[in-house]
């Protein structure tokens, strides 16, 4: 059955969400992530994907307080993201408590830093981040796309021993206009050994249903909720 992972972005320390990455869209759901983490807590939810959206612009963690927060008031299992760029921010967000990392722009910019992150922690703790717009990589907080296609990319990564990845379509991100199940199904098709977590445009019930059809292992949430578009309980199915 398709994992559910509750989508937190965190900006100057509160809780917000973007439109396809443009900073400009911000919206604030709530300043205090604790009092959000806790409410998904609340309702059977056991993942969540935590993303430094501070951090992803400046290339350096800058919001890890929250995270140490959410890691001190919950038992939720927290997959971080955004703005780890070294060594010393690794250290920090599994310091904060972390059970996951999301290994995104430092593959594209600093592969054999992150190899090295992925051969010394376990392809179980660190993870790839493969967003993309129009069939291509998109890097640090979105602000940058270009070569590689993300196809090659998933599939070289894999290669070099990758296991999961969070792949979001930023085209989709935010918009509630469905995901890119087509796209996660040929990911599947051509990698099937690669954990494939869909990111970016679920909307409705409708979308969780049919990517655990299609054999999608597992999604992210976020606006759909936030927005009330997806209630709480109707995920129940899935977090029996």
């Amino acid at each position: 059955m398709i994992k559910i992972i509750q989508a937190i972005d965190i900006i100057d320390g509160k809780c917000v969400r973007l439109t396809r990455g443009d900073f400009n869209t911000k919206k604030i759901y709530n300043n205090d992530p604790v009092e959000v983490a806790r409410q998904f807590e609340d309702a059977g939810i056991r993942f969540l994907h935590m993303v430094d959206l501070d951090g992803a612009r400046q290339r350096k963690v800058i919001n890890h307080a929250v995270l140490e927060r959410v890691a001190e008031s919950t038992k939720l299992k927290i997959d971080f993201g955004g703005g780890v760029q070294s060594d010393e921010d690794l250290k920090k967000v599994f310091d904060c408590g972390a059970q996951q990392v999301t290994a995104g722009s430092i593959v594209v910019k600093n592969e054999a830093l992150a190899l090295s992150w992925l051969k010394k922690q376990g392809a179980d703790k660190i993870i790839l981040g493969a967003d993309f717009m129009d069939g291509k990589v998109a890097i640090s907080g979105w602000q940058e796309t270009g070569s590689p296609n993300i196809m090659e990319f998933l599939k070289a990564q894999f290669s070099n021993g990758f296991r999961s990845t969070i792949c979001t379509d930023v085209s989709r991100d935010g918009v509630l206009q469905g995901p890119a199940a087509e796209f996660y199904s040929a990911v599947k098709s051509a990698i099937p050994g690669l954990e494939i977590i869909a990111s970016g445009g679920v909307s409705k019930i409708d979308d969780v249903y049919n990517l655990d059809k299609s054999g999608i292992d597992g999604v992210i949430i976020g606006k759909a909720i936030y927005e009330g578009k997806i209630k709480l309980d109707e995920l129940k199915p899935f977090l029996e």
